[in-house]
């Protein structure tokens, strides 16, 4: 059986093909189109007509893509904080089904997490104690802390990358007065991280997908998105040296550099901010990042 899981998020439409191989599958197929649905509507709780016209077009891509791999036997396709938030969320998934066919499972905040949780532990095995998952997105930051393959917390802060950039006016470069606006934003939006951080020792922290790839691919200094990665290891020196790189940068310098791909030259440095405020906050000693995140959580809990 083969199946198409797709990933309807905030910045991002994420596509994975993947037929079943006895007791799992193999994956035939992975691409990534840019959306923004937080674009000029993510604080205002609305999917503007430009957002529901990038979306078709990704999903049409994502579509044409599937066709190139000889169809698959079901199409599933997530969609998660943009959407779910959206007062209009029901009018966007009507043009959705009728200029694409593909019919939209707006999932809840603990839904999204759980299945990040069952992406990374798929990539890992037995996600290490003593850490924490995290998951960056557009409209939400998903956090999971989990012991012996069982999660005992997770929460979604609506702090995502796409509303901080849409709340906080970004020079070019970052100026220091905004990292500290956006810095003190994030930590009084999140203290319920750092009450929880207290009661576990965590140490290590589990970065998935998006902005923690493009972070791997700048410090192996190859081009975006050229190395699928099950996991790899990012000390903290070598993370503040990117973090320090991307936040002296400019735009267009983030442009020409290979290793950010050009959905992410915006995002990376507010995302880079929030990975540095993390580690900082919670006293982190090593960060780990996996490529694998809610779309193969789908596909193990579709099995």
């Amino acid at each position: 059986m083969k199946k198409a899981i797709i990933d309807l998020g905030t910045n991002t439409c994420n596509l994975l093909i993947a037929e079943k191989a006895n007791k799992g599958f193999e994956f035939l197929h992975t691409s990534k189109v840019a959306v923004k649905l937080g674009k000029g509507g993510i604080n205002k709780r609305t999917l503007t007509p430009e957002a529901t016209d990038r979306a078709i077009r990704a999903l049409n891509i994502h579509k044409q893509a599937i066709e190139a791999q000889g169809g698959v036997d079901e199409i599933m396709c997530f969609a998660t904080s943009a959407v779910r938030d959206a007062d209009n969320k029901e009018e966007f998934a009507r043009a959705i089904l009728e200029h694409t066919g593909i019919k939209l499972n707006i999932i809840s905040s603990d839904k999204e997490a759980e299945l990040i949780y069952h992406g990374v532990e798929l990539a890992m095995g037995d996600v290490p104690a003593g850490s924490i998952i995290m998951d960056i997105g557009g409209g939400s930051n998903e956090f999971i802390i989990s012991q012996n393959n069982r999660i005992l917390w997770k929460h979604s802060f609506p702090t995502g990358i796409a509303g901080v950039i849409e709340r906080i006016k970004i020079s070019n470069p970052i100026l220091p007065d905004e990292i500290k606006e956006i810095e003190n934003w994030l930590e009084n939006n999140m203290s319920e991280l750092w009450d929880i951080a207290k009661e576990f020792k965590i140490e290590t922290l589990i970065g998935c997908s998006g902005s923690f790839d493009t972070i791997a691919d700048i410090i192996d200094n190859i081009p975006a998105n050229s190395l699928v990665r099950e996991k790899q290891i990012i000390s903290i020196p070598d993370f503040d040296k990117i973090c320090k790189l991307l936040i002296s940068s400019t735009e267009a310098e983030r442009q020409t550099m290979r290793t950010i791909e050009d959905m992410r030259v915006e995002m990376i440095v507010p995302a880079a901010l929030l990975i540095k405020l993390v580690v900082t906050k919670l006293g982190i000693k090593e960060i780990i990042q996996t490529d694998s995140s809610l779309k193969e959580g789908a596909l193990v809990s579709s099995l």
